[in-house]
């Protein structure tokens, strides 16, 4: 009979309850920890918003963000979210609060 040794008193019969697979949890998921709850619709909202433009719009979009010092992102999620499209000289003050709010990069 199968004697287990000192490393196995955890499961004293590994080979009987193991396939030999990769294990189950190996990757992070990338909704986090918690229930996957709408994560989908959300990734999917986002892609649309961000990803399906129309290749004009989109470069549009990225020259005017870049003549403001603002990515692109940041750009179009203030049109997204305030319905409003910045301007350099009339939304100074806007356009140095979304700089601020930017990550520490190091």
């Amino acid at each position: 009979m199968f004697e287990p040794d000192d490393n196995d008193k955890a499961n004293p019969y590994p080979a009987l309850l193991s396939n030999g697979g990769p294990p189950l949890d190996d990757d992070p998921r990338p909704w986090g920890s918690n229930g996957i709850g709408n994560y989908f619709e959300w990734k999917a909202a986002s892609e649309k918003a961000f990803n399906d433009v129309p290749y004009d719009i989109a470069v549009m979009r990225a020259r005017r963000a870049d003549a403001m010092g603002l990515t692109y992102r940041e750009y179009t999620l203030e049109i997204l979210e305030r319905g409003r499209y910045l301007s350099a000289e009339a939304d100074a003050e806007r356009i140095a609060e979304i700089k601020r709010r930017r990550p520490v990069r190091y």
